[in-house]
């Protein structure tokens, strides 16, 4: 007998190794950047180095889980608002078909972990991973949709997330833009 709550904790694993990954590349950035700027070696008169690195990195993954976590909650919406909106099931099925879904994640997490020097990597896996599991999501639930459905999804999708990454690029360049107006230059 399988379990459908098998692969329930993937998403946190996926989370936790993604945050790790980012957490760990951006400790080294800002290490690099404070020792540039001669700061480090004011902070080890105060404080040990693994102290330093142990709380950064502490601090970062907490960052990161966080921001993951929030993306998992906007997407976990988006899904069960398309397929409020698009599908013809009406019990649940679907949601229980894209579950195994998880492994993607977690897979890309691994190698996105292993790969934590180069943020190229990092970012390059998460989105490798992010498609490749729209495909999947697609796959599964195109037998609970319409023709008209399955482009209702797609669009809703794409148009969603392309809004949602505009947005935050458009209030990170606004604020960029007035911290760099407000400099006595």
């Amino acid at each position: 007998m399988k379990n459908t709550y098998l692969t329930s904790h993937f998403p946190l694993f996926s989370i936790l190794l993604f945050s790790t990954a980012l957490a760990m590349y951006s400790q080294s950035v800002i290490i690099t950047k404070l020792d540039d700027l001669g700061l480090y070696q004011g902070m080890m008169e105060f404080f040990s180095e693994s102290g330093i690195k142990g709380t950064l990195l502490f601090l970062l993954l907490l960052f990161f889980f966080m921001v993951f976590s929030a993306l998992k909650l906007i997407s976990d919406t988006m899904v069960q608002l398309s397929l409020l909106f698009f599908s013809k099931d009406e019990e649940g099925v679907s949601l229980t078909t894209i579950r195994s879904g998880s492994w993607i994640y977690l897979i890309a997490s691994v190698a996105a972990l292993l790969g934590s020097t180069f943020i190229e990597v990092i970012v390059g896996v998460f989105l490798v991973a992010t498609l490749i599991y729209f495909v999947f999501f697609v796959y599964k639930i195109s037998d609970s949709l319409s023709a008209l459905g399955l482009f209702g999804v797609v669009f809703f999708h794409t148009f969603f997330w392309f809004s949602f990454v505009l947005a935050i690029s458009f209030a990170v360049l606004r604020l960029y833009n007035s911290f760099m107006a407000s400099l006595p230059l």
